[in-house]
């Protein structure tokens, strides 16, 4: 049965509220009520970036598929902007308010996930993402954060990507960046970063240069390349997240896993208070509610109005 709601300023007809999503039960109600509370949070995070949707229109144990352009059917006061990548143009939608979030989570839309630009830092329109060359243009969009993505490989515990997240977090420090950790609502941990805005092959480039310092300093820790067999018992830095055409999971955005998971922003206490290989920071949606109530957005120094200069590459 179709259900009208307010959202916002937006009347929206929504489906299948009870249709089971995940594993443990939850349905495409929870999921949207869900989205509805946490949308004053996780809302600047969205705000005029490129949003690329992981849909589960059967629920996290089918098929799933990326969505980058907008849906068929998608009203005219939906914002969408236009990218032009070597696979053609494509009509991203921009998440800049609540009724477009629930929108997208009535689609089953289950991630969410954007670059580390924003539109309006770009100087042309359709914004073109630049070859991974080095080069730049000065037309290129300019990335105001940066990511370090920590990816587990075989036989790492959370032990080991805590620890690993304070080293990280430390090398950023001397870099004069705040580093701010968080959960993928997934196996990993990712530090992000404020910057100046600057272009988005410079961002990557000096990522590329922390983590390659990071695998020589701590050879038995870090790894920056994807072999998987070099990975076994080691952390890869994808420096190659900081790429134009590249995304991250967003922060609150919920994981296509067989419970809700969450992209869940920490404190450094909880890192540092990690201290078995069995201790876990993955939280469910209730959870990451309960934290919004006591601490508000703990990745809110992303959005700080003086932002550091990204730090030479040299």
């Amino acid at each position: 049965m179709d259900v009208r709601t307010q959202v916002g300023e937006r009347q929206l007809t929504l489906s299948n509220l009870d249709k089971v999503l995940f594993d443990d039960g939850w349905t495409k109600a929870e999921m949207i009520d869900y989205y509805v509370r946490v949308a004053p949070v996780m809302l600047p995070h969205l705000q005029d970036r490129a949003a690329t949707r992981v849909r589960f229109p059967d629920g996290v144990a089918a098929n799933q598929f990326y969505e980058k352009n907008a849906p068929s059917g998608c009203p005219d006061w939906v914002r969408r902007d236009e990218v032009a990548t070597g696979d053609g143009t494509v009509a991203y939608v921009v998440v800049d308010d609540p009724a477009t979030l629930v929108l997208l989570a009535n689609l089953a839309s289950v991630e969410f996930h954007v670059p580390q630009w924003r539109f309006d830092s770009a100087e042309q329109r359709p914004v073109t993402i630049p070859e991974s060359d080095g080069a730049s243009r000065p037309s290129d969009p300019l990335a105001d954060r940066i990511v370090i993505d920590c990816d587990p490989g075989e036989g790492i515990t959370m032990l080991d990507s805590a620890q690993a997240a304070l080293i990280i977090g430390a090398e950023l420090a001397s870099d004069d960046l705040i580093g701010l950790p968080r959960t993928t609502g997934s196996k990993g941990l990712q530090i992000a970063a404020a910057i100046r805005p600057s272009p988005t092959e410079q961002a990557r480039g000096y990522v590329r240069r922390l983590a390659e310092r990071l695998a020589r300093r701590h050879p038995d820790r870090f790894v920056t390349t994807m072999d998987k067999k070099r990975r076994i018992g080691h952390i890869f830095l994808d420096y190659n997240q900081n790429m134009a055409a590249r995304n991250t999971v967003c922060p609150y955005s919920l994981r296509g896993r067989p419970s809700p998971g969450v992209a869940t922003p920490l404190t450094w206490d909880e890192i540092a208070a990690v201290e078995r290989p069995t201790d876990d920071l993955r939280f469910s949606p209730e959870q990451v509610l309960e934290r919004i109530e006591d601490h508000g957005d703990l990745a809110g120094e992303l959005f700080t109005e003086d932002p550091p200069p990204l730090p030479s590459v040299d």
